[in-house]
């Protein structure tokens, strides 16, 4: 099966009629490490499917500090929703963190399949819903633990290919410190409980 058709099936099946217009609609794209797919400060119109490689979504403070709040990795679906729905300018950037393979589409292409086929309009729901709920968890991480429990819940959790193929000073700046911050809280898990991280 197509990846994108794939990734879509996870939320609701389409039909080859279903599947035929996203399908002709596809552009493959390469990024080179470090180039943008989302430009801060500018308007996106474009979703992609990652194929292969890693990017990260960051913003740049007034004082030139960039803060990563999330990373992409295969079979992920990336854009600025908020500016694909809006037309505003893009408040985050999408950024390769090595070569990547892409599968981009037009998201005005998407919102026109809702109208036309009742299984898209369903899959829009439903991906809404998770990336809702994706962003709740990510916010309440935030607010409501400490630095050294954020480090813990991600050694807790499914997301590995962080911990595996991010520089450190990403996942610092993921985790909202300073890469010695981060040094520091590593020696001290790793300290407590023994695990090699």
């Amino acid at each position: 099966m197509h990846p994108l058709r794939a990734y879509i099936h996870r939320f609701v099946p389409l039909t080859d009629a279903e599947w035929a217009p996203l399908a002709a609609a596809l552009r493959p794209r390469q990024l080179r490490r470090k180039e943008l797919f989302v430009r801060q400060g500018a308007p996106s119109a474009e979703l992609a499917l990652v194929l292969a490689g890693s990017c990260r979504l960051f913003y740049t403070r007034p004082d030139g500090e960039e803060r990563t709040t999330y990373f992409f990795f295969e079979n992920h679906l990336l854009g600025d929703y908020h500016s694909c729905l809006t037309g505003q300018p893009s408040a985050f950037g999408i950024e390769a963190l090595g070569p990547t393979e892409l599968l981009t589409f037009p998201y005005a292409l998407l919102r026109g399949l809702y109208d036309e086929f009742p299984a898209y309009e369903r899959f829009g729901r439903l991906l809404a819903e998770y990336h809702l709920l994706g962003t709740d968890a990510r916010l309440a991480e935030l607010l409501l633990l400490s630095p050294e429990q954020r480090y813990q819940a991600l050694l807790a959790s499914h997301k590995t290919k962080i911990l595996e193929r991010i520089p450190q000073h990403y996942i610092a700046s993921y985790l909202g410190v300073t890469p010695v911050s981060l040094s520091r809280i590593r020696a001290r898990v790793q300290g407590h409980d023994g695990r090699i991280s």
